[in-house]
């Protein structure tokens, strides 16, 4: 199994200084593996810690305790006490991340945040733009949008922006935080085959999804939150 993702006894604590000092444990002493193109799947109710979760793996948050080790160019990186350009350019190269939000700089067109991925890497412009139209393209948004900024659109269409800047690249590892939360059914669609597109290509996914039809669909594991214990999809 060529794992690239490896989690160890990871903890993460809140210290709510507002209410007295009271800390609250998020995640306590979760282990997992996640291999090349295998979709793990967190689950559990509202408050398990799953955005948590993704958050810490992708170094917005600090762990209390544990590792996080990926695989990043070729050698095991750990994550937890990782220097800061370390964090970085793993960022660049190998772990990405669909939030639910798109955050971008203001003014910036549509299809200049969909590149921005690519360009990062040393893409040539031509091929960067070819790939980031064509996913404007498969995700419905119209081409006359391209060069406006995405702050001015919908929110559904503000997500397939961000599903079009997230997938604009190979990742290694991608952690997935409800991708098709304000999708309709049809763009939805389309992010399932980018999810199949990028398993078949050999990244190893970890994913939050919503919807159970959706979560079945892409699941080769669950990671059961509330048990904190590792299950197979039927």
């Amino acid at each position: 199994m060529n794992t690239l993702i490896e989690v160890r006894d990871l903890a993460k604590t809140f210290t709510l200084h507002q209410q007295h000092g009271v800390s609250l444990q998020v995640l306590r002493e979760l282990n997992f593996t996640v291999a090349a193109g295998e979709c793990l799947v967190l689950h559990g109710q509202s408050g398990a810690g799953k955005s948590t979760l993704l958050r810490t793996l992708y170094g917005n948050y600090l762990p209390a305790s544990g590792s996080i080790r990926i695989r990043h160019a070729g050698d095991w990186l750990e994550l937890v006490g990782a220097e800061p350009r370390q964090v970085l350019a793993v960022r660049r190269q190998t772990l990405g991340y669909v939030s639910q939000f798109l955050r971008v700089i203001p003014r910036v067109p549509a299809l200049e945040v969909v590149m921005e991925p690519a360009l990062a890497r040393g893409w040539s412009r031509a091929d960067a733009e070819a790939r980031a139209k064509a996913l404007l393209t498969r995700l419905n948004i119209p081409e006359r949008l391209w060069q406006l900024a995405p702050g001015t659109f919908s929110g559904g269409e503000q997500q397939r922006v961000n599903l079009a800047r997230g997938f604009m690249v190979g990742w290694p590892v991608m952690l997935l935080d409800e991708p098709t939360a304000s999708l309709d059914e049809a763009n939805a669609g389309v992010v399932l085959e980018l999810i199949g597109e990028a398993k078949a290509a050999g990244s190893a996914l970890i994913g939050i999804f919503h919807d159970r039809a959706i979560r079945e669909a892409v699941a080769d594991r669950y990671l059961d939150m509330t048990q904190e214990d590792l299950a197979h999809a039927s």
